[in-house]
């Protein structure tokens, strides 16, 4: 979508940019309330922009720069000279709305670190660490805004832990043929080894016995930490912030109807589907 277009139907630069780039996150900002719905676009825009580093760069010491350069503007954040930036202005306005934390995104950025080594994580409980220290911290951040000032609960943030990890582990799984194809790794070692997974065939983007076998102990474990549907319902404050559980499991679902071969999934969720999910989530707090 061009400027021009954006600007018609009053986006801000960072809604636009998760609209673009980050489809279903955009679509469960959406559900917010209005007053938390631009720094919930911030957040996320401020996530997308890091976790893209290895994708735009060509190589890791360029990453390590790019990743220097976010946490020096978080250190204008918090030291009120934000830069002139896109993302960096709406996050620091959100920063200083809802008083957050800077230790949670420090450590968004230096998770992001691991994206430029390619050697993959030792077994299934580095992946989950790495899960955690990226998608965990973001929903914790974004319980933070969602909830406003009177702040999220023990239970919540309990829950956002857990689900965050989820989300993420699904979506390294659903990522495997993007991944493969920059010759980035994010399966556990040992799994490859005991399944003997053919690395170059999985480089070549192919599915194999042995890949959907790996993929389905990651996915069992994500299944394992959003636990059953409907249990512990996330209160009316807490669930635009917690929506993208609710979309893992779907993706969860459709990897259980291809055997659980990412390269046999289509490119995207059918939107109506993702915008159901969304809304019975939000409306019910049925996840």
């Amino acid at each position: 979508m061009s400027e021009k277009t954006a600007e018609k139907l009053g986006l801000s630069p960072c809604a636009d940019l998760l609209r673009r780039h980050d489809r279903e996150r955009y679509l469960a900002c959406l559900f917010a309330p209005p007053a938390h719905r631009e720094a919930l676009f911030a957040l996320y825009a401020f996530n997308l922009e890091v976790a893209k580093t290895a994708e735009v760069v060509s190589e890791p010491m360029l990453g390590h720069i790019r990743l220097q350069w976010w946490r020096d503007s978080l250190e204008g954040v918090y030291g009120a000279r934000a830069r002139q930036h896109e993302v960096v202005q709406p996050l620091a306005v959100a920063i200083e709305r809802y008083r957050l934390a800077r230790a949670p995104f420090d450590a968004l950025i230096d998770a992001r670190e691991a994206d430029l080594d390619l050697e993959p994580p030792d077994d299934l409980a580095a992946l989950e660490a790495y899960a955690e220290a990226t998608g965990a911290g973001l929903l914790r951040i974004a319980l933070h805004v969602a909830c406003g000032e009177r702040g999220p609960g023990a239970a919540a943030l309990e829950t956002a832990g857990r689900w965050g990890s989820a989300v993420a582990l699904v979506g390294l799984m659903r990522a495997v043929p993007f991944h493969a194809r920059q010759k980035r790794l994010y399966l556990p070692r040992d799994l490859m080894a005991a399944e003997r997974l053919d690395q170059s065939e999985l480089f070549e983007l192919r599915g194999s016995a042995a890949l959907s076998a790996i993929v389905r102990r990651v996915v069992e474990r994500a299944g394992a930490l959003l636990g059953k549907p409907g249990e512990g319902r996330p209160d009316k404050a807490a669930r635009p912030a917690l929506l993208p559980a609710a979309l893992a499991r779907g993706h969860i679902k459709r990897l259980l109807a291809v055997g659980y071969d990412p390269f046999a999934l289509p490119p995207e969720a059918p939107r109506l589907g993702t915008l159901w999910r969304l809304l019975m989530a939000s409306t019910t707090g049925r996840f």
